[in-house]
């Protein structure tokens, strides 16, 4: 069955941060919502591509052979093996669109590992 998903709504059912939502699947991969503010940690996917599509807000994309800053309405992939830390000023809401295998926190196990994600 086909339906539609309204972004304000979605990001509406949640408040936490760095923890990504389920919203959609397509093929192999989630469609997540996640909302974010203030430092991850430095990681690496050995095996996924990742795009971050910003709803709302802003973010630094900091990589080690130099920064970039993703505004509102824009994306970014960062392919499979290359390292990445977002840093967000203030909230910021972001689709993130990879596949089903990817964890948010990559080859870093910690505390703000999510191996079991919410669907809303």
């Amino acid at each position: 069955m086909l339906t539609k998903v309204n972004l304000n709504q979605k990001f509406k059912l949640f408040n936490e941060h760095w923890k990504p939502k389920i919203a959609g699947e397509i093929n192999d991969s989630y469609v997540k919502f996640v909302k974010f503010k203030g430092e991850f940690v430095w990681h690496h996917h050995d095996n996924e591509d990742e795009l971050f599509f910003v709803h709302k807000g802003r973010f630094l994309m900091k990589l080690r052979d130099g920064d970039v800053w993703v505004e509102e309405g824009e994306f970014i992939i960062v392919p499979k093996g290359v390292e990445h830390k977002p840093v967000a000023e203030e909230e910021v809401e972001v689709i993130l669109l990879e596949p089903k295998t990817t964890l948010n926190t990559g080859n870093v196990v910690n505390e703000r590992t999510v191996p079991q994600l919410e669907r809303i």
